[in-house]
């Protein structure tokens, strides 16, 4: 389906149910007296994309594929992301994770899990805070990535 660094995005782990991107442009302001403001188109703004899903952790993955997304959110790091057809979307940062339990087992284990994955597009110019090399070599290039 898509692949986040080493995560990869399926029905046996967390599948999203929609991607949703966001792409913005800046314009700087300067007021005026007696007239409208002054614009100045100061270049793109922030890339953000959020992937809501639901998990059932009878037949899919449960909280073990949120906590791994959480361990790479941890790290700071921006990774690759690789849509279905191997395409390199750029490198992401995870920047939220929203995660809703309901219909609870009598042992109070989660039927149904409703998450939320925010990532915000990484500057690749600054590839210190970028997990994308490192990755790369260690999985052999991105056709390993995509299952």
């Amino acid at each position: 389906m898509m692949a986040l660094g080493f995560f990869v995005f399926g029905l046996k782990t967390a599948s999203p149910d929609s991607v949703d991107e966001q792409i913005n442009w800046r314009h700087a302001s300067q007021n005026r007296v007696g007239s409208n403001p002054a614009y100045q188109f100061v270049g793109q703004g922030p890339q953000t994309a959020k992937l809501p899903g639901v998990l059932y952790p009878e037949l899919t993955g449960g909280t073990e594929q949120l906590d791994e997304l959480r361990k790479m959110a941890d790290t700071g790091k921006a990774w690759p992301w690789v849509d279905g057809s191997g395409e390199l979307k750029g490198y992401y940062f995870i920047t939220d994770i929203e995660k809703k339990s309901t219909s609870f087992f009598p042992d109070g284990t989660a039927r149904k899990i409703e998450f939320s994955v925010s990532l915000t597009r990484a500057d690749e110019n600054n590839s210190e805070n970028l997990a994308g090399n490192d990755v790369l070599s260690m999985s052999g290039g991105m056709g390993g990535l995509v299952a």
